[in-house]
């Protein structure tokens, strides 16, 4: 399917992973550190995915019109320095309920374009007969980081 192809599924491969080990451990992180209350952690654990799709609506025509590569490499970005806001705002001292709310949402946006942006990559980069097998591939690794990725994230709370 081509070396661009193999680039795009191996950074989405690392981008699918990134997100759900570290999507999941929002509420563990309220549990543990915040020590939220069992309607805090439901409300966090809501608000991502509720709150993002509501949030990613005007990002579909946005990513409509422009390049996608950009997009996808922005969307990554942003998800990688929110994420990496919580143990520094925890290092800190800082981190709090809100903003955990508030990466969550981000994350789940960010993660919103970036499937849009590299759904809209593969047909540029497959040939048409190719379509279905590259578009499995993506499917497959979705799927495996969504299984794997909220009991590791889990498991690397409980460890640090």
């Amino acid at each position: 399917m081509g070396r661009d192809f193999e680039w795009l599924w191996g950074s989405y491969a690392v981008s699918a992973a990134g997100t759900w080990l570290a999507f999941d451990a929002f509420p563990l992180i309220a549990i543990l550190v915040l020590h939220s209350s069992p309607t805090e952690v439901s409300l966090l654990a809501a608000a991502g995915l509720a709150v993002g799709a509501l949030v990613a609506v005007p990002l579909g025509p946005w990513v409509e019109v422009r390049r996608k590569r950009p997009v996808m490499v922005g969307m990554d970005f942003v998800r990688f320095v929110v994420i990496m806001s919580v143990p520094v705002a925890h290092a800190l001292g800082q981190l709090t309920y809100a903003q955990l709310v508030v990466v969550s949402v981000v994350v789940a946006a960010a993660n919103i374009g970036f499937n849009a942006a590299s759904g809209a990559s593969i047909k540029a980069l497959v040939l048409r007969e190719k379509l279905l097998q590259a578009t499995g591939r993506f499917e497959a690794t979705m799927w495996t980081a969504t299984a794997l990725g909220p009991p590791l994230g889990g498991a690397a709370v409980g460890v640090l």
